[in-house]
């Protein structure tokens, strides 16, 4: 169950990595930027998609993660539960990628969806193994 773990806190870390090149690039490109930026939040869109994927890393996945460790510490993981959370995994990457691309919802959307999907069923399978455990 640690490998998926591991493997989005790495796209995190690569999220944050893109958003530091983007305010370089795109945002920071004066000093009165930087004070906009500084004062009022303001940035170029480049960056705000960026920003916002970062924010999105801390919602859902927040589930995916307990998830993950409620199943290994009850011994509830198994090779679907594993295949569950890469699935999981997966889709956060290809929505990321889109929404830092293109961002366009028509590919977004399956991919928060197929995410979405894995995570629940993640979830049910902790329930019924805690309930005939």
């Amino acid at each position: 169950m640690f490998w998926p773990m591991i493997a989005h806190a790495f796209l995190v870390f690569a999220l944050y990595c893109l958003l530091f090149i983007r305010r370089k690039k795109f945002t920071f490109l004066n000093s009165d930027a930087i004070r906009n930026f500084r004062d009022t939040g303001e940035e170029a869109r480049e960056s705000q998609l960026v920003n916002k994927n970062i924010a999105n890393q801390f919602e859902l996945p927040v589930l995916f993660h307990a998830a993950c460790l409620l199943l290994y510490i009850t011994d509830a993981d198994n090779i679907v539960t594993i295949a569950l959370g890469w699935v999981f995994v997966f889709s956060r990457y290809v929505h990321s990628y889109v929404h830092v691309t293109s961002n366009r919802l028509r590919y977004r959307a399956p991919a928060f969806a197929v995410g979405f999907a894995a995570l629940v069923c993640m979830w049910i399978w902790m329930v019924v193994w805690l309930a005939f455990e």
